[in-house]
């Protein structure tokens, strides 16, 4: 799990034959899971100053492969003892969305973002969303985008600063949307105080 706050940007220095070796301050171990953009991986090596991960033929189906070069977001699985500040992810990314405006908004900018389709059930007005790893609030959302508004701080400590217009991004969807609307599909008698009570539990 993590909680969609990044801990660094780290740099690519190669990628090649599935293995992505980056180099950060972030020195892990051996089998730990890191969120690269986040896309949860496993470190499988170990440099002076860098560590590589593998992705599978299914991760680099559902990723921005393309993005995996220059700064990355790197976050390391949360502990059971840390705080939760943002939202919890599982580094478990739906879709590739793309960027399809920045807009100026006050003290702060609106980032207008595709995504599939079929992914509309699960997200949210108001809810949360994870992209390239950053936990964010989802204000707006139409059938085939959503807006999300970047304060200055965000852009700053992270590669929102950077995005452009056409830029592809990773998105995980809400845990809590997937796992909610998955029952509701399959189990049909459901009541609201059945949703209720599960919602209680979470």
């Amino acid at each position: 799990m993590f909680t969609g706050l990044i801990r660094e940007f780290a740099t690519v220095i190669s990628y090649q034959n599935s293995i992505l070796t980056l180099k950060a301050k972030y020195r892990p171990n051996i089998g730990d899971s890191i969120a690269v953009n986040g896309v949860c991986l496993t470190v499988i090596s170990l440099g002076e100053s860098s560590f590589g991960v593998e992705l599978s033929s299914e991760t680099r189906s559902i990723m921005a492969v393309k993005n995996l070069k220059g700064r990355v977001h790197i976050e390391p699985a949360m502990k059971l003892s840390d705080r939760l500040e943002g939202h919890i992810v599982q580094g478990h990314v739906d879709c590739v969305g793309v960027v399809k405006s920045i807009e100026k908004n006050q003290n702060a900018t609106d980032f207008y973002i595709t995504y599939p389709k079929e992914f509309f059930k699960y997200i949210v007005p108001k809810g949360s969303i994870a992209i390239d790893g950053v936990s964010l609030t989802i204000n707006d959302v139409a059938k085939e985008h959503f807006r999300l508004t970047i304060i200055p701080h965000t852009l700053s400590q992270t590669l929102f600063g950077e995005y452009k217009k056409g830029q592809d991004v990773n998105i995980e969807t809400d845990m809590f949307a997937r796992y909610i609307y998955h029952m509701i599909s399959k189990e049909k008698g459901l009541s609201w105080e059945d949703i209720d009570g599960m919602m209680a539990r979470f």
